[in-house]
Protein backbone atom coordinates (compact mmCIF):
# COMPACT_ATOMS: atom_id res chain seq x y z
CA UNK A 1 0.00 0.00 0.00
CA UNK A 2 1.11 3.59 -0.61
CA UNK A 3 2.02 5.96 2.19
CA UNK A 4 -0.52 8.43 3.61
CA UNK A 5 -0.48 11.84 5.28
CA UNK A 6 -0.88 11.22 9.00
CA UNK A 7 -0.67 14.78 10.31
CA UNK A 8 -0.11 18.40 9.37
CA UNK A 9 0.98 20.99 11.93
CA UNK A 10 0.62 24.67 11.09
CA UNK A 11 2.61 27.33 12.94
CA UNK A 12 2.16 31.08 12.70
CA UNK A 13 5.56 32.68 13.35
CA UNK A 14 6.32 36.41 13.59
CA UNK A 15 9.91 37.24 12.69
CA UNK A 16 10.95 40.65 14.11
CA UNK A 17 13.25 42.79 11.94
CA UNK A 18 16.21 44.48 13.58
CA UNK A 19 15.50 47.77 11.75
CA UNK A 20 12.17 49.02 10.34
CA UNK A 21 12.31 48.58 6.56
CA UNK A 22 11.23 51.28 4.09
CA UNK A 23 10.93 51.12 0.33
CA UNK A 24 9.17 53.44 -2.11
CA UNK A 25 5.73 52.39 -0.88
CA UNK A 26 6.59 53.91 2.50
CA UNK A 27 8.04 57.15 1.14
CA UNK A 28 4.97 57.70 -1.05
CA UNK A 29 2.67 57.17 1.95
CA UNK A 30 1.05 53.94 0.76
CA UNK A 31 2.43 51.74 3.52
CA UNK A 32 4.07 51.96 6.91
CA UNK A 33 7.63 50.78 7.57
CA UNK A 34 7.87 47.01 7.93
CA UNK A 35 8.84 45.80 11.40
CA UNK A 36 8.21 42.05 11.10
CA UNK A 37 7.53 39.27 8.62
CA UNK A 38 4.74 36.78 9.23
CA UNK A 39 5.36 33.11 8.36
CA UNK A 40 3.07 30.14 7.94
CA UNK A 41 4.96 26.88 8.43
CA UNK A 42 3.46 23.51 7.51
CA UNK A 43 5.10 20.40 8.99
CA UNK A 44 3.84 17.18 7.43
CA UNK A 45 4.26 13.64 8.74
CA UNK A 46 3.24 10.44 6.96
CA UNK A 47 2.10 7.08 8.25
CA UNK A 48 5.50 5.60 7.30
CA UNK A 49 7.38 8.25 9.25
CA UNK A 50 8.48 10.59 6.45
CA UNK A 51 8.44 14.33 7.13
CA UNK A 52 8.42 17.56 5.17
CA UNK A 53 8.40 21.26 5.96
CA UNK A 54 7.15 24.15 3.85
CA UNK A 55 6.42 27.78 4.43
CA UNK A 56 4.66 30.82 3.12
CA UNK A 57 4.91 34.38 4.36
CA UNK A 58 3.30 37.80 4.41
CA UNK A 59 4.66 41.29 4.91
CA UNK A 60 2.70 43.85 6.94
CA UNK A 61 -0.72 42.13 6.66
CA UNK A 62 -2.27 38.80 5.75
CA UNK A 63 -0.39 36.37 7.98
CA UNK A 64 -3.32 35.72 10.29
CA UNK A 65 -5.56 35.10 7.31
CA UNK A 66 -3.10 32.64 5.76
CA UNK A 67 -2.93 30.67 9.00
CA UNK A 68 -6.72 30.63 9.40
CA UNK A 69 -7.33 29.51 5.82
CA UNK A 70 -4.72 26.75 6.05
CA UNK A 71 -6.36 25.39 9.18
CA UNK A 72 -9.76 25.37 7.46
CA UNK A 73 -8.71 23.45 4.35
CA UNK A 74 -6.05 21.06 5.71
CA UNK A 75 -8.47 18.24 6.69
CA UNK A 76 -9.22 17.73 2.98
CA UNK A 77 -5.90 15.95 2.41
CA UNK A 78 -5.38 14.04 5.67
CA UNK A 79 -5.07 10.36 4.78
CA UNK A 80 -4.11 11.07 1.16
CA UNK A 81 -0.98 9.79 -0.60
CA UNK A 82 1.67 12.55 -0.21
CA UNK A 83 3.17 11.68 -3.61
CA UNK A 84 0.11 12.94 -5.48
CA UNK A 85 1.07 16.58 -5.06
CA UNK A 86 -0.81 18.14 -7.97
CA UNK A 87 -3.95 16.21 -7.02
CA UNK A 88 -3.64 17.46 -3.44
CA UNK A 89 -3.14 21.03 -4.64
CA UNK A 90 -6.44 20.76 -6.50
CA UNK A 91 -8.19 19.31 -3.44
CA UNK A 92 -7.00 22.19 -1.29
CA UNK A 93 -8.14 24.74 -3.89
CA UNK A 94 -11.60 23.24 -4.03
CA UNK A 95 -11.79 23.00 -0.24
CA UNK A 96 -11.58 26.80 -0.16
CA UNK A 97 -13.01 27.57 -3.59
CA UNK A 98 -15.24 30.42 -2.45
CA UNK A 99 -12.21 32.67 -1.83
CA UNK A 100 -10.72 32.05 -5.26
CA UNK A 101 -7.37 30.94 -6.61
CA UNK A 102 -5.09 33.80 -5.69
CA UNK A 103 -3.98 35.89 -2.74
CA UNK A 104 -4.44 34.41 0.72
CA UNK A 105 -5.88 31.20 -0.72
CA UNK A 106 -2.87 30.23 -2.83
CA UNK A 107 -0.42 31.50 -0.22
CA UNK A 108 -1.95 29.22 2.42
CA UNK A 109 -1.86 26.26 0.04
CA UNK A 110 1.75 27.05 -0.84
CA UNK A 111 3.05 26.15 2.62
CA UNK A 112 1.53 22.67 2.33
CA UNK A 113 2.58 22.20 -1.29
CA UNK A 114 6.19 23.14 -0.53
CA UNK A 115 6.16 20.82 2.47
CA UNK A 116 5.00 17.94 0.25
CA UNK A 117 7.83 18.57 -2.23
CA UNK A 118 10.33 18.72 0.65
CA UNK A 119 8.97 15.40 1.92
CA UNK A 120 9.16 13.78 -1.51
CA UNK A 121 12.77 14.83 -2.03
CA UNK A 122 13.78 13.71 1.47
CA UNK A 123 12.18 10.33 0.89
CA UNK A 124 14.23 10.02 -2.32
CA UNK A 125 17.38 11.11 -0.48
CA UNK A 126 17.90 14.00 -2.90
CA UNK A 127 18.15 17.79 -2.69
CA UNK A 128 14.96 19.26 -4.13
CA UNK A 129 16.84 20.64 -7.15
CA UNK A 130 18.05 17.15 -8.03
CA UNK A 131 14.59 15.64 -7.60
CA UNK A 132 13.15 18.20 -10.03
CA UNK A 133 16.12 17.94 -12.38
CA UNK A 134 18.94 20.45 -11.91
CA UNK A 135 20.76 22.27 -14.70
CA UNK A 136 23.44 23.57 -12.34
CA UNK A 137 24.82 23.14 -8.82
CA UNK A 138 24.98 26.86 -8.08
CA UNK A 139 23.10 30.00 -9.13
CA UNK A 140 24.37 33.56 -9.58
CA UNK A 141 22.99 35.72 -6.78
CA UNK A 142 22.48 39.36 -5.87
CA UNK A 143 21.83 41.14 -2.59
CA UNK A 144 18.77 43.28 -1.87
CA UNK A 145 18.63 43.68 1.90
CA UNK A 146 21.49 46.19 2.03
CA UNK A 147 19.96 48.77 -0.30
CA UNK A 148 16.60 49.84 1.10
CA UNK A 149 15.54 53.48 1.04
CA UNK A 150 15.71 53.93 4.81
CA UNK A 151 19.45 53.20 4.60
CA UNK A 152 21.77 56.24 4.22
CA UNK A 153 23.84 56.10 1.06
CA UNK A 154 27.17 55.72 2.88
CA UNK A 155 25.79 52.64 4.62
CA UNK A 156 24.42 51.31 1.31
CA UNK A 157 27.95 51.50 -0.08
CA UNK A 158 29.39 49.67 2.93
CA UNK A 159 26.70 47.01 2.61
CA UNK A 160 27.54 46.57 -1.07
CA UNK A 161 31.20 46.06 -0.26
CA UNK A 162 30.34 43.49 2.41
CA UNK A 163 28.04 41.60 0.02
CA UNK A 164 30.65 41.41 -2.71
CA UNK A 165 33.32 40.30 -0.25
CA UNK A 166 31.00 37.54 1.01
CA UNK A 167 30.75 35.97 -2.44
CA UNK A 168 27.62 37.63 -3.81
CA UNK A 169 27.75 38.69 -7.47
CA UNK A 170 25.33 41.60 -7.80
CA UNK A 171 23.83 44.51 -5.90
CA UNK A 172 20.23 45.72 -6.03
CA UNK A 173 19.11 48.99 -4.51
CA UNK A 174 15.67 50.46 -4.01
CA UNK A 175 14.48 53.53 -5.94
CA UNK A 176 11.12 55.29 -6.29
CA UNK A 177 11.65 58.36 -4.10
CA UNK A 178 9.13 61.18 -4.47
CA UNK A 179 12.08 63.25 -5.73
CA UNK A 180 13.60 61.27 -8.60
CA UNK A 181 16.81 63.29 -8.40
CA UNK A 182 17.64 61.51 -5.13
CA UNK A 183 17.27 58.15 -6.88
CA UNK A 184 19.58 59.25 -9.66
CA UNK A 185 22.20 60.38 -7.17
CA UNK A 186 22.04 57.10 -5.22
CA UNK A 187 22.35 54.96 -8.32
CA UNK A 188 25.29 57.02 -9.56
CA UNK A 189 27.01 56.68 -6.17
CA UNK A 190 26.58 52.92 -6.05
CA UNK A 191 27.75 52.43 -9.63
CA UNK A 192 30.84 54.55 -8.97
CA UNK A 193 31.55 52.60 -5.77
CA UNK A 194 31.23 49.05 -7.13
CA UNK A 195 32.64 49.74 -10.60
CA UNK A 196 31.32 49.08 -14.07
CA UNK A 197 31.77 45.30 -14.04
CA UNK A 198 29.59 44.44 -11.02
CA UNK A 199 25.95 43.62 -11.88
CA UNK A 200 23.62 46.36 -10.59
CA UNK A 201 19.82 46.27 -10.41
CA UNK A 202 17.22 48.80 -9.18
CA UNK A 203 13.72 48.21 -7.78
CA UNK A 204 10.96 50.85 -7.76
CA UNK A 205 8.30 48.72 -6.00
CA UNK A 206 5.52 49.82 -8.38
CA UNK A 207 5.68 53.51 -7.50
CA UNK A 208 5.90 55.27 -10.88
CA UNK A 209 3.41 56.19 -13.55
CA UNK A 210 4.27 55.33 -17.15
CA UNK A 211 5.84 58.71 -18.00
CA UNK A 212 8.02 58.77 -14.88
CA UNK A 213 9.17 55.21 -15.43
CA UNK A 214 10.19 55.98 -19.00
CA UNK A 215 12.05 59.12 -17.94
CA UNK A 216 13.93 57.24 -15.22
CA UNK A 217 14.66 54.32 -17.52
CA UNK A 218 16.22 56.57 -20.14
CA UNK A 219 18.39 58.23 -17.49
CA UNK A 220 19.58 54.79 -16.37
CA UNK A 221 20.73 53.48 -19.75
CA UNK A 222 24.29 54.72 -19.21
CA UNK A 223 24.66 52.63 -16.06
CA UNK A 224 24.03 49.33 -17.91
CA UNK A 225 21.70 47.94 -15.24
CA UNK A 226 20.87 44.25 -15.27
CA UNK A 227 17.23 45.28 -14.88
CA UNK A 228 14.73 47.85 -13.64
CA UNK A 229 12.30 46.08 -11.34
CA UNK A 230 8.60 46.84 -10.87
CA UNK A 231 8.63 50.32 -12.40
CA UNK A 232 4.80 50.26 -12.67
CA UNK A 233 1.81 48.77 -10.91
CA UNK A 234 2.29 45.00 -10.85
CA UNK A 235 -0.93 44.40 -12.79
CA UNK A 236 -0.20 46.90 -15.56
CA UNK A 237 0.87 44.34 -18.15
CA UNK A 238 0.37 46.71 -21.09
CA UNK A 239 2.35 49.52 -19.44
CA UNK A 240 5.26 47.22 -18.67
CA UNK A 241 5.18 45.94 -22.26
CA UNK A 242 5.36 49.47 -23.67
CA UNK A 243 8.23 50.32 -21.34
CA UNK A 244 10.13 47.15 -22.24
CA UNK A 245 9.79 47.99 -25.92
CA UNK A 246 11.18 51.52 -25.48
CA UNK A 247 14.18 50.82 -23.23
CA UNK A 248 17.41 48.94 -23.75
CA UNK A 249 17.54 48.14 -20.03
CA UNK A 250 15.59 44.92 -19.31
CA UNK A 251 12.37 45.11 -17.29
CA UNK A 252 11.74 42.69 -14.41
CA UNK A 253 8.43 42.14 -12.61
CA UNK A 254 6.05 39.54 -11.20
CA UNK A 255 6.81 39.20 -7.50
CA UNK A 256 3.49 40.69 -6.33
CA UNK A 257 1.30 38.44 -8.46
CA UNK A 258 -0.41 35.58 -6.68
CA UNK A 259 -1.35 33.13 -9.42
CA UNK A 260 -0.04 31.58 -12.60
CA UNK A 261 -2.94 33.18 -14.48
CA UNK A 262 -1.75 36.67 -13.51
CA UNK A 263 1.76 35.85 -14.68
CA UNK A 264 0.38 34.62 -17.98
CA UNK A 265 -0.74 38.16 -18.77
CA UNK A 266 2.87 39.31 -18.44
CA UNK A 267 4.00 36.58 -20.82
CA UNK A 268 1.24 37.18 -23.34
CA UNK A 269 1.89 40.94 -23.47
CA UNK A 270 5.70 40.55 -23.47
CA UNK A 271 5.68 42.75 -20.38
CA UNK A 272 9.00 41.67 -18.95
CA UNK A 273 12.42 40.43 -19.98
CA UNK A 274 12.93 38.85 -16.56
CA UNK A 275 10.03 37.20 -14.76
CA UNK A 276 10.10 37.16 -10.95
CA UNK A 277 7.60 34.66 -9.56
CA UNK A 278 7.43 33.92 -5.85
CA UNK A 279 6.58 30.28 -5.10
CA UNK A 280 4.95 30.98 -1.70
CA UNK A 281 2.77 33.67 -3.33
CA UNK A 282 1.58 31.75 -6.40
CA UNK A 283 0.63 28.52 -4.65
CA UNK A 284 3.87 26.65 -4.12
CA UNK A 285 6.32 24.61 -6.12
CA UNK A 286 3.66 22.82 -8.17
CA UNK A 287 2.46 26.10 -9.64
CA UNK A 288 5.97 27.53 -9.94
CA UNK A 289 7.07 24.64 -12.14
CA UNK A 290 4.09 25.12 -14.45
CA UNK A 291 4.91 28.81 -14.78
CA UNK A 292 8.63 28.13 -15.26
CA UNK A 293 7.85 25.90 -18.24
CA UNK A 294 5.80 28.65 -19.88
CA UNK A 295 8.41 31.30 -19.09
CA UNK A 296 11.16 29.17 -20.60
CA UNK A 297 9.14 28.59 -23.76
CA UNK A 298 8.66 32.37 -24.03
CA UNK A 299 12.43 32.92 -23.78
CA UNK A 300 12.29 34.83 -20.49
CA UNK A 301 15.01 35.05 -17.89
CA UNK A 302 14.09 33.96 -14.36
CA UNK A 303 14.83 35.73 -11.07
CA UNK A 304 12.56 34.40 -8.29
CA UNK A 305 11.62 36.80 -5.51
CA UNK A 306 12.71 36.42 -1.84
CA UNK A 307 12.71 33.03 0.02
CA UNK A 308 16.11 31.92 -1.28
CA UNK A 309 15.82 28.71 0.78
CA UNK A 310 13.13 27.59 -1.68
CA UNK A 311 14.01 29.49 -4.82
CA UNK A 312 17.64 28.38 -4.99
CA UNK A 313 16.44 24.86 -5.82
CA UNK A 314 13.88 26.07 -8.36
CA UNK A 315 16.33 28.42 -10.06
CA UNK A 316 18.88 25.61 -10.31
CA UNK A 317 16.30 23.65 -12.33
CA UNK A 318 15.60 26.44 -14.86
CA UNK A 319 17.05 25.76 -18.34
CA UNK A 320 18.75 29.14 -18.85
CA UNK A 321 20.99 30.90 -16.33
CA UNK A 322 18.78 32.58 -13.69
CA UNK A 323 19.37 34.83 -10.68
CA UNK A 324 18.45 34.19 -7.06
CA UNK A 325 17.89 36.93 -4.48
CA UNK A 326 19.99 36.92 -1.32
CA UNK A 327 18.18 38.11 1.83
CA UNK A 328 19.66 37.68 5.29
CA UNK A 329 16.40 38.38 7.12
CA UNK A 330 15.38 34.72 7.42
CA UNK A 331 18.65 33.50 8.95
CA UNK A 332 17.27 33.31 12.54
CA UNK A 333 14.56 30.88 11.44
CA UNK A 334 16.76 28.05 10.18
CA UNK A 335 19.58 25.99 11.67
CA UNK A 336 21.25 25.79 8.25
CA UNK A 337 22.69 28.58 6.12
CA UNK A 338 23.29 28.85 2.38
CA UNK A 339 26.81 29.30 1.06
CA UNK A 340 27.80 32.01 -1.41
CA UNK A 341 31.08 31.76 -3.27
CA UNK A 342 32.52 33.47 -6.35
CA UNK A 343 29.26 35.30 -7.02
CA UNK A 344 27.09 32.21 -6.77
CA UNK A 345 24.81 30.55 -4.22
CA UNK A 346 25.62 26.87 -3.78
CA UNK A 347 22.78 24.31 -3.90
CA UNK A 348 23.07 22.35 -0.62
CA UNK A 349 23.53 18.57 -0.80
CA UNK A 350 21.10 18.00 2.07
CA UNK A 351 17.89 16.12 1.14
CA UNK A 352 14.80 18.18 0.38
CA UNK A 353 15.04 21.91 0.95
CA UNK A 354 17.71 21.18 3.53
CA UNK A 355 16.20 23.33 6.28
CA UNK A 356 15.09 22.78 9.88
CA UNK A 357 13.53 25.29 12.26
CA UNK A 358 15.56 26.84 15.07
CA UNK A 359 14.45 26.92 18.68
CA UNK A 360 14.18 30.70 18.29
CA UNK A 361 11.64 30.23 15.49
CA UNK A 362 9.62 28.04 17.85
CA UNK A 363 9.72 30.80 20.46
CA UNK A 364 8.38 33.31 17.93
CA UNK A 365 5.36 31.06 17.23
CA UNK A 366 2.13 32.78 18.21
CA UNK A 367 -0.28 30.01 17.15
CA UNK A 368 -0.10 26.39 16.08
CA UNK A 369 -2.55 23.62 15.33
CA UNK A 370 -2.18 19.95 14.35
CA UNK A 371 -4.55 17.93 12.19
CA UNK A 372 -4.35 14.14 12.51
CA UNK A 373 -5.72 11.21 10.57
Amino acid sequence: MSDAIASITFSHVLLPLATPISDAKVLTGRQKPMTEVSFLFAEITTRDGHTGIGFSYSKRAGGYAQYAHACEIAPAIIGEDPSDIDKLWQKLVWAGASVGRGGVSTQAIAAVDIGLWDLKAKRAGLPLAKLIGAHRDSVQCYNTSGGFLHTPIDEVLKNATHSLESGIAGIKIKVGQPDMRIDLERVAAVRAHIGDQVPLMVDANQQWDRASALRFGRAMEKYELVWIEEPLDAHDAEGHAALAAQLDTPIATGEMLSSVAEHMKLIEHRSADIIQPDAPRIGGITQFLKLATMASQAGLQLAPHFAMEIHLHLAAAYPTEPWVEHFDWLAPLFNESLETRDGRMIVPDRPGLGITLTEQARKWTIAHQTFNA
